[in-house]
């Protein structure tokens, strides 16, 4: 087996802020350079020369030395038990005085955020960290993962169309995802995947890993959709359509918004449309309005009928009123019956987030006649817009862990698979909580707002870096087959940085973390 410059040990150094060394001997490939440093942190096996880093840009040469230019990123849990939450651990950086002290170790999380990783698969985690919770020894697997098979999915809160399910999204012209299903009041998109990262061209695989790793890190990036909108999209940010920033999302659909309000209508108008896309609802119809003994209006709607006051397809999807394609709410209005329709009767027509609205009284003609707002229905109108929450894109990272993540954690990684699917062991990513799909595999899906800045990487292959951290007590780690031999207690890491022999500097954190995330170590059921 050829040797490759090792990624999975950090020799000792003095002083606390120079990167993490990596490696002093290196074993050299023979047609390599003798001033170069060979990577085996991915299967690109990058040749690097002194002064520069990788095609990762994880890891470099200084001097004849692979050292790691991020650092680890540690995580410190508050002692305010009213408002328990996770805070950037204490470094030179984020505070001038802190002077390397490690009081409250039991107190601190080690991330996979910056740890390095277990490729070419053979080696246990980059740090496999002991400690105490609440006087039980536990163990917490610590590693950055390659991951091939991930997508992000993205739920984007809109009334807007965006473009038909299933239509290719598209990143700087190349396909990098597809439309889904329109959910209550959002609308989402499932971006990345290993088809688009390996399964078509070198373009669509690089610009596929490249959004990916922005999006990730909470930075913004502009998609068009085959046949629909032009979409700019951060995480934790409100999404822009078309060049509009979106505001509100609806506060329900057409029906619901009838249901709602009308009590708070009930003899301020003779009949209330809200327009929707998906359900119009029409108040002297519907259930609402019967309820309330509201007569009947005459009003004859377009579309289809599906249980009274509730109608479907009263126009096409686009960006106009209520997710419509119509600027002129009338147009949907077939017609009104003489017998039942009078003069003077009054019409409210507004969107499901209030953002459109019209008020109109009937003439001796039976047509409905624009006037201003009495303020009173303004009121419920702007009620309907309170109602509604900010609009926001949500970004969900989903992953499967595959055999090299659990190959770092024990010898025989089923048993990994089944403790977790029996809530032996706490999954997290980057200290964020992870949810763990039921099923064959680990399959995991995390907010990247809850994760630390900054926490995804790529490599060429092309894949995605993400860290992932596995904690469990110490017991049942040895009993799944655990790497005994390389666990450290966690005052030795913070002192040292790792799991070899080799030593390291401290450990540093540049990033914050998401507000609200729990303990990562008090999350296992005996531990509350």
């Amino acid at each position: 087996m050829t040797e490759h410059t090792k990624t999975d040990g950090l020799p000792e150094l003095d002083n606390s802020l120079i990167p993490q060394a990596l490696d002093r001997s290196r074993p050299r490939n023979e047609r390599m350079q003798t001033d170069k440093v060979e990577c085996n942190a991915c299967p690109v096996l990058c040749q690097i020369s002194a002064g520069r880093s990788g095609a990762c840009d994880r890891y470099a040469n200084q001097d004849g030395v692979l050292i790691r230019i991020d650092p680890v990123v540690l995580l410190r849990r508050t002692l305010d038990t009213a408002k328990p939450m996770l805070v950037p651990f204490a470094s030179t950086e984020t505070n001038p005085d802190w002077n390397g002290d490690l009081l409250r170790a039991d107190e601190i999380f080690v991330t996979g955020v910056g740890s390095s990783t277990t490729y070419p698969d053979y080696k246990p985690a980059p740090f496999i960290v002991s400690s105490q919770v609440q006087g039980v020894d536990m163990v917490t697997v610590v590693t950055e993962g390659i991951f091939s098979y991930c997508s992000f999915k993205v739920k984007i809160d809109t009334d807007r169309y965006l473009g038909p399910e299933q239509a290719n999204v598209r990143c700087k012209g190349e396909v990098v995802g597809h439309v889904t299903t329109a959910e209550y009041g959002s609308q989402m998109l499932s971006l990345g995947g290993v088809h688009h990262l390996t399964g078509g061209s070198k373009k669509e695989g690089r610009i596929t890993v490249e959004m990916m790793e922005a999006l990730g890190n909470k930075q913004p990036v502009e998609f068009t959709i085959d046949g629909g909108s032009q979409v700019l999209i951060q995480a934790g940010k409100a999404p822009i359509v078309n060049g509009v920033q979106e505001q509100r999302m609806r506060v329900g659909c057409g029906s619901a918004a009838v249901g709602i309000f009308a009590k708070q209508l009930y003899g301020l108008a003779d009949e209330v449309v809200v327009v929707d896309d998906h359900i119009t609802g029409v108040l002297t119809e519907h259930q609402a309005g019967r309820c309330l003994d509201m007569p009947r209006s005459g009003i004859q709607m377009r579309g289809r009928k599906s249980t009274p006051g509730r109608y479907f397809q009263v126009a096409g999807p686009g960006t106009g009123w209520g997710g419509t394609d119509i600027a002129d709410p009338l147009s949907i209005i077939e017609s009104w019956d003489a017998d039942i329709a009078k003069p003077g009767m009054r019409l409210l027509m507004t969107s499901t987030t209030g953002e459109h609205a019209c008020w109109y009284v009937l003439n001796d003609k039976l047509e409905p006649v624009e006037q201003a707002m009495p303020a009173n229905v303004r009121a419920v109108v702007e009620r309907i817009g309170e109602n509604c929450e900010p609009s926001l894109a949500s970004v969900m990272f989903l992953a499967g862990a595959g055999g090299s993540l659990r190959a770092g954690v024990t010898e025989n990684p089923i048993r990994l698979t089944r403790a977790i699917k029996q809530a032996l062991v706490n999954v997290t990513c980057g200290g964020a909580p992870a949810y763990v799909w039921p099923g064959g595999g680990i399959t995991v899906m995390a907010d990247v707002m809850r994760m630390p800045d900054k926490s995804f990487g790529t490599v060429p292959t092309p894949a995605i870096i993400a860290p992932i951290e596995f904690s469990m007590r110490m017991a049942d780690y040895e009993r799944l087959g655990g790497h005994m031999d390389y666990v450290r207690d966690l005052a030795h890491v913070l002192k040292s940085g790792a799991w070899h022999n080799d030593g390291a500097p401290q450990a540093r954190v540049w990033h914050a973390v998401g507000e609200g995330n729990a303990w990562p170590l008090a999350q296992m059921p005996m531990l509350g």
